[in-house]
């Protein structure tokens, strides 16, 4: 059993942000299992599971979208056009996967019935590198551009994609959530900023978190609407109130070094992330109704990294890719 400190904040809006109490943990409390992919260093990443129970996933460095049946364990691939790099993959409307395009500026939408793909350029120049996608209630397509420092919203029924630039230099707009009204929420890795598109002015904010040496990586929503975040160089979790602006901070188990990453939230509002900064990597949950940190179990591979993950309610399951090269899965208790 690992007991964890609490961090004190400051004020945050004029809202002064009390500590939780603090909470042991339990250690291996979740049932892991893990695919290796038959493909070699490419990076298996991103999985997404469709309403058969298949399971998408993208190889990054291989350069392809695969498919993981996992009652048999088959695997399957298409390929993607020259150069494609994809960074992330969902699953939209009527079936179709949508895939970033990382490595040639464009969406890709790929039919898995016939294989057939469908390109949607960026017309910019500096939008070399869609990064994280997700889609909004209306239908529209909102990503993020890392390396060009843009978020993005794509229109399908059009083909039109809107480029909004981030104020700071080198933002790096990374995760990405939509919330029930359409509104993005974006965490900018280069930055200690969080940044949020009115979906009918197009109007962008910034909201900078109180620490300078911030840099939020992925982020979640729970269903009051809170906007949960994990701070990659400092080693915490975080939440943030849309409504007052109030952010309060808790140091993750591993402390400043754990390296938090992929996030996901699951069907009863807790939140689980991974922290890569230790070998292996460990798999953590976190109840907000509680302020506890009660769940944290060893990946079995190490995972080297785990960069995304989702959470599958049909099954209570959270999917996830690993730089070990295996597509995972963590039953949740």
């Amino acid at each position: 059993m690992v007991t964890i400190g609490i961090l004190i904040l400051s004020t945050v809006g004029g809202v002064l942000i009390q500590p939780p109490t603090a909470a042991a943990i339990s250690s291996d409390t979740v049932e892991i299992t893990e695919w290796e992919v038959p493909w070699e260093r490419t990076r298996p990443r991103d999985p997404i599971v469709d309403d058969e129970g298949r399971v998408w996933f993208v190889g990054q460095r291989g350069n392809y979208v695969g498919s993981l049946e996992p009652s048999t364990g088959t695997f399957y691939r298409f390929e993607l056009p020259d150069g494609a790099l994809p960074h992330n993959i969902i699953v939209g409307p009527s079936g179709y996967l949508w895939y970033a395009g990382n490595g040639d500026a464009h969406i890709g939408r790929l039919d898995p019935r016939t294989g057939e793909i469908k390109r949607y350029d960026m017309l910019d120049p500096a939008a070399r590198d869609p990064h994280t996608l997700q889609f909004s209630p209306s239908g529209h397509l909102w990503f993020t551009v890392q390396g060009g420092n843009f978020i993005g919203r794509l229109d399908p029924e059009t083909g039109k994609v809107a480029l909004l630039g981030l104020s700071v230099e080198r933002s790096r707009p990374y995760g990405i959530v939509v919330d029930g009204n359409g509104r993005p929420w974006v965490v900018c890795f280069g930055t200690n900023r969080i940044a949020t598109v009115d979906p009918v002015s197009m109007e962008l904010e910034e909201i900078p978190l109180p620490w300078e040496d911030a840099r939020p990586r992925r982020l979640a929503m729970t269903s009051d609407g809170m906007v949960w975040y994990v701070d990659y160089a400092r080693g915490s979790l975080g939440r943030l109130d849309p409504a007052s602006r109030a952010v309060h901070e808790w140091p993750t188990p591993g402390g400043s070094g754990s390296r938090p990453y992929a996030m996901a939230v699951d069907d009863r509002d807790r939140l689980w992330f991974v922290e890569t900064g230790t070998d292996p990597n460990r798999f953590v949950g976190f109840d907000p109704g509680t302020d506890e940190f009660f769940s944290s179990t060893a990946i079995p591979s190490g995972a080297g990294s785990v960069r995304h993950m989702v959470f599958y309610a049909a099954t209570r399951t959270v999917w996830f890719g690993t730089d070990a090269n295996t597509i995972g899965r963590a039953k949740l208790p």
